[in-house]
């Protein structure tokens, strides 16, 4: 989610942290931790992304400022989606459900993993500001990754080290985080990483804080100490827009992609047999190989085209034919432009079953003045597949080339005829 340039200094202020018409504190504000709620059900209905229920009560932080919505269980109906109405709270559902009171559980596994990436995003902005001077111009957090958009028209390798080790001992600090609500006279005292609040807005401002780090407007869900953060890993860069997008993980997600990254790199072990030390070489020497080989199948390609187009057009009859096995089209086109060539007055059926399926081609002789296409079809027909064509050659796929006998006979006929 992409914010208005007029909140564009680090994480700007989600609807949920600023509205002046906000009569209530929700409980995900309140108990951030808290996995279980018993709620009432006040309104149900439906709109264009299914069942929903306003709850007089909610733990399910609604999208809002780059961070996802969370997702539980109302009653036995999944909520999969949470949006903010107004003042009320929307909880999208797979399935209808009743008014009255019941309980809704959070899933605290996604819950857990957006506030260690949205914590996470914080100490990163904020010290990429205090160290850099790089300011935050945009947040996103995905389901595979987070980004963080930086007003620096490019990042050096050296800088980006500095960052990473700069944030890591933060994290390693184990500094609190708290939020609060404050008062616009209270806001406008304090040194708050923000470009101001939107206009037109009233009543109190959320403010969230990491100790001795940053305070900064914001509504969504965070931990309570850098220390559960775990681990920031900076991915990379890439330019954008005149900026630059920073590419990052934290918490358990650089766990799990560590963990796949050590899964493929012991198949890679397996497959090649080698040491995580060489892979890179003997890779990159497999691919030479590749490319020698690929050079060596087309030159060879090649001179078997020539000569079996020559065999094809010393041969006698009305209709000559030659089937390949792991080929493909190339082949066959090759054959049949050399065949077309000749001053053969027959027609060639050629075929081929590769890592394509089964192919063929109808190619008339330079001396023959039959209806190529017209014997295309036939062979098609007999062959069970389909093509099309134009002049001296037709071409297409077929089901399997057990037809064969039969498109020869069905060529014959048409020459007959």
């Amino acid at each position: 989610m992409r914010f208005p340039r007029a909140y564009a200094l680090g994480y700007r202020m989600p609807p949920s942290g600023l509205r002046s018409t906000m009569s209530r504190i929700y409980a995900y504000e309140r108990e951030p931790y808290r996995t279980e709620l018993d709620v009432a059900v006040l309104e149900t209905g439906e709109d264009d992304g299914g069942p929903f229920a306003v709850l007089d009560d909610t733990i399910l932080f609604p999208e809002g400022g780059g961070q996802p919505a969370d997702h539980g269980r109302l009653a036995a109906a999944a909520v999969v989606d949470v949006r903010r109405r107004g003042d009320a709270v929307r909880h999208v559902l797979d399935a209808p459900v009743a008014a009255g009171k019941t309980t809704l559980a959070l899933d605290w596994r996604r819950r857990y993993d957006h506030m260690q990436q949205h914590t996470a995003q914080h100490l990163v902005t904020a010290t990429a500001l205090r160290r850099f001077g790089w300011r935050t111009t945009a947040f996103h957090l995905r389901a595979d990754a987070c980004d963080v958009e930086l007003d620096a028209p490019a990042v050096a390798a050296a800088d980006l080290e500095a960052l990473e080790d700069a944030v890591a001992a933060e994290v390693r600090a184990g500094r609190a985080v708290t939020a609060r609500r404050v008062t616009p006279e209270e806001y406008a005292r304090l040194d708050v990483r923000s470009r101001g609040l939107p206009a037109g807005h009233r009543g109190d401002v959320r403010l969230v804080e990491i100790a001795g780090v940053d305070v900064n407007t914001c509504g969504g869900t965070h931990l309570r100490s850098t220390a559960e953060i775990e681990t920031v890993k900076l991915l990379g860069t890439e330019p954008m827009r005149g900026g630059t997008r920073l590419h990052w993980l934290a918490g358990s997600r650089v766990r799990g992609r560590l963990a796949a990254h050590e899964a493929r790199a012991a198949e890679l072990r397996r497959l090649l047999d080698t040491a995580d030390d060489a892979l890179v070489d003997v890779v990159s020497l497999k691919l030479a190989q590749l490319k020698d080989a690929a050079r060596l199948r087309k030159r060879l390609e090649k001179e078997l085209g020539e000569a079996v187009a020559a065999s094809l057009a010393e041969r006698a009859g009305p209709v000559v034919d030659a089937h390949f096995v792991d080929a493909g089209m190339d082949l066959l086109l090759r054959i049949a432009h050399r065949f077309s060539e000749s001053p053969h007055t027959g027609l060639a059926l050629l075929t081929a079953a590769g890592a394509d399926g089964v192919v063929f081609i109808v190619a008339a002789g330079g001396g023959c003045r039959a209806d190529v296409q017209a014997a295309g079809r036939q062979a098609a027909s007999a062959l069970g597949g389909r093509g099309g064509g134009s002049g001296r050659l037709f071409q297409g796929k077929a089901d399997s080339a057990a037809g064969r006998g039969e498109a020869l006979a069905a060529l014959r006929a048409v020459l007959d005829a």
